[in-house]
């Protein structure tokens, strides 16, 4: 897989998509509306900027029954992978990062078996 350093950086830049990928990161794999609880954005927000991971294959997806999961795309080469894990280590106890976490920790009725609130 070939991911262009200046594409990288610029889905890095955009806020909601840093947000999106720091919290794939910690937590594996998350659906839409987890991303949209916890960062508070509107969902056709979130799945647009998703879309733009995915393009740039930073992010894949797995679809189950009409929801979609989303992960850190485990094919990324080592140094994609090694940048993620560096920002996340420089910003994990910033906000919103921080407000991301929480929230999602106490978002209730989080999917279970396919199934979002």
């Amino acid at each position: 897989m070939d991911v262009e350093a200046t594409e990288l950086f610029g889905a890095l830049a955009n806020e909601t998509r840093l947000r999106c990928l720091m919290l794939l990161l910690h937590q594996d794999e998350l659906c839409v509306c987890e991303l949209t609880h916890a960062i508070g954005a509107s969902q056709p927000h979130i799945s647009r900027h998703l879309a733009q991971l995915r393009e740039l294959g930073l992010v894949s997806d797995r679809r189950q029954g009409l929801w979609v999961f989303y992960r850190i795309n485990p094919a990324l080469p080592d140094w994609v992978q090694a940048v993620l894990r560096v920002v996340a280590l420089g910003i994990r106890a910033e906000a919103p990062f921080t407000e991301d976490e929480q929230a999602l920790t106490s978002m209730p009725n989080r999917p279970v078996a396919g199934r979002c609130a």
